[in-house]
């Protein structure tokens, strides 16, 4: 029997939800080897039949499935036990749950999710905005967003505004080189906006930088990557965060998914205090 467990997504739409329920699973067992399939917009018996030969013919198979249609949901269940393949529904019983909480029979639609109401065209708007405000561009526009983000160069403040943007919110990020990079009308108001200062480790930073010079062939610029220059810069950071009262987050060891979870929780507690 082999040691590589055979993994089957199958979803009947983008298989979205089912990835990333998967990557959380996966991070949780260190030492498994495992092969992965994925097979979405799966919405027919015949597609689920012919997945199924595929699979028993694995030793270890193992099936994660989101489909919404109860019928073929059942189906699916059925062909598992019938071929003793474990299968398990990821958002089955939520739903079913949600239902009778909410007393409230589901819709049942494959991709709903992904449906073009008002907030999928706010989504895009806000994708929009955050493109056009990264790096400091348009500043003046800062009354508009709903997060700001400082730091110095290189603390993830696009890849985490960009995350942001696509949970629905204009996020404009600033870097900041000095107190001066910071624009007029929020040193004036600074909670003009939920502003959130960015920053991490020295020598991480160094390790950033000097990654970066050698990806883009540069010449390595001393003052940019050197330790002892990028602890001043992140120590005035630090003093100038403090004097205007913006809650800090050191990204060192974060996640840019665990970094905008944190704004996010910042964003709210700032709401519900306004």
């Amino acid at each position: 029997m082999s040691n590589t467990y055979q993994i089957y997504l199958i979803s009947d739409s983008t298989g979205e939800t089912l990835d990333r329920v998967f990557l959380a699973i996966k991070a949780q067992f260190k030492n498994i080897k495992y092969d992965v399939k994925s097979y979405f917009f799966t919405r027919t018996e015949n597609q689920i039949s012919k997945i199924m030969v595929e699979a028993k013919k694995n030793d270890n198979a193992i099936i994660l499935y989101t489909i919404v249609d109860t019928s073929l949901a059942k189906f699916l269940a059925n062909k598992g036990d019938e071929k003793k393949i474990p299968c398990f529904s990821v958002l089955g019983n939520l739903i079913m749950n949600f239902s009778k909480l909410l007393n409230q029979k589901a819709s049942h639609v494959p991709s709903g999710q992904h449906a073009l109401n008002e907030e999928y065209y706010e989504r895009i708007e806000a994708i929009q905005f955050t493109m056009a405000h990264d790096d400091g561009n348009l500043v003046e526009d800062i009354d508009k967003a709903d997060l700001i983000l400082l730091g110095v160069s290189r603390t993830s403040k696009t890849p985490t505004s960009i995350y942001l943007a696509n949970r629905g919110y204009k996020t404009l990020n600033i870097p900041l080189v000095n107190e001066q990079s910071i624009p007029e009308s929020l040193k004036k108001n600074p909670k003009l906006s939920c502003v959130v200062g960015l920053t991490t480790e020295p020598q991480r930073l160094v390790d950033i930088r000097k990654n970066r010079m050698n990806a883009l062939k540069e010449k390595e610029n001393t003052n940019y990557t050197n330790i002892s220059k990028i602890e001043k810069e992140i120590n005035e950071a630090k003093k100038t965060f403090t004097k205007y009262r913006w809650p800090i987050i050191d990204v060192t060891r974060k996640s840019v998914e665990e970094t905008a979870a944190s704004i996010i929780k910042i964003y709210e507690i700032n709401k519900n205090n306004g």
